[in-house]
């Protein structure tokens, strides 16, 4: 069985700086993806729009610049969001909003992830003149949906965790607060999250990464299988069938792809796991290999049409830009991947890490 798509998008990941940042980029050019959304917890951050890159952060135009240069001009769209930190003003956004280069901001919980230490409290943003500027200039909100700062117990148990707890005392009230406020709930986990998602307002969206609908905590733990470790960490088996639920509903157009692909060229620390799932050159494979285990026959036009709305149409749908008319095909054989060699040295892809054999090919 070959599938022939239209070329995705992926609206979350990282391709990180230094003398690596080409291999990633090459790996999602070579897995048909037309266009990436690049995080900005850079060091330093990307927290101005324009400018050079400084000592204390890039600028949107500046990373732009050195993405390009590495191989994203390949790339038929490139957004990189501007880091939302408190040096942020509203200002920033109406003149970055008015030069196009400022297209969407990013939430950090403070510490809640890799290089987050520059984040601040959402309670320090909801009702501020600085998500007001974003409403008003059309300017989309990406968020890293969890509470900050939770002792072990409240961070995640069988009742609640950081992301149930935010999706539920943060999110109502960000929305009351900015109702027209175009907001991405990045790499949603749980049943919270989706059903939230799915009940909002038509400018509420959200990315769900191939991890999150392939597997479960029992994964990460049975073996401590630190490859699988990201931020949010993978939930249970009820929130995973609540978002293959979600990516497989008919004409649904809130969720899409973003892989939050995240290499790491040493994952084991001797202060912890390195969080993020390195999925560059498999993404399209593990997400039809999720497809299939949430019962999708993609040998059928409304399988594939299913797979071809949360991969290839539903971001570009919400970012407001148009569907690739490149294709790019997968075929259903057996796949092993391997390492991926880079200058800053060897970086392993989450199949590898798993020790699973992929069931889907990219051709060509």
């Amino acid at each position: 069985m070959t599938l022939t798509l239209p070329k995705w998008f992926d609206l979350h990941t990282h391709f990180r700086q230094g003398p690596a940042v080409g291999s990633y980029i090459q790996a999602h050019l070579e897995m048909g993806c037309a266009g990436a959304l690049a995080m900005p917890n850079t060091q330093p951050p990307v927290a101005r729009v324009s400018g050079t890159a400084e000592s204390d952060g890039w600028s949107i135009e500046s990373y732009s610049a050195d993405l390009r240069a590495a191989g994203a001009e390949g790339f038929e769209q490139l957004i990189v969001p501007l880091y939302l930190t408190r040096q942020t003003t509203a200002t920033m956004i109406a003149e970055g909003a008015a030069s196009g280069l400022l297209r969407a901001c990013k939430y950090y919980p403070p510490h809640g992830t890799t290089n987050a230490e520059h984040g601040m409290p959402m309670d320090d943003l909801i009702g501020g003149e600085v998500l007001r500027a974003m409403e008003e200039h059309g300017i989309v909100l990406c968020i890293h949906g969890e509470q900050h700062a939770l002792s072990g117990p409240d961070y995640i148990d069988a009742q609640q965790n950081a992301e149930t707890r935010f999706y539920t005392e943060r999110m109502p009230r960000l929305i009351a607060a900015h109702p027209k406020l175009r907001i991405v709930c990045e790499h949603i986990t749980t049943r919270t999250a989706a059903e939230f998602v799915a009940g909002a307002p038509d400018h509420v969206g959200a990315t769900i990464t191939p991890q999150h609908l392939l597997y479960t905590l029992g994964h990460l733990i049975q073996g401590l299988k630190y490859h699988l470790y990201c931020l949010p960490i993978v939930k249970f088996q009820d929130d995973r069938a609540a978002l293959r639920h979600a990516v497989t509903t008919v004409g649904q157009t809130k969720f899409f792809a973003g892989t939050d692909s995240a290499p790491h060229t040493t994952k084991a620390t001797a202060c912890g796991c390195a969080a993020g799932c390195f999925t560059g050159g498999c993404a399209p494979q593990l997400y039809a290999m999720a497809f299939e285990e949430a019962g999708v026959d993609l040998g059928t036009p409304e399988g594939r049409a299913l797979l071809e709305r949360f991969l290839c149409l539903n971001g570009p749908g919400f970012y407001g830009f148009p569907a690739s008319e490149q294709h790019f095909q997968m075929e259903k054989v057996a796949h092993t991947m391997t390492l991926l060699e880079t200058p800053a040295g060897p970086v392993t892809p989450l199949p590898v890490g798993m020790g699973m054999e992929l069931t889907w090919r990219m051709v060509g």
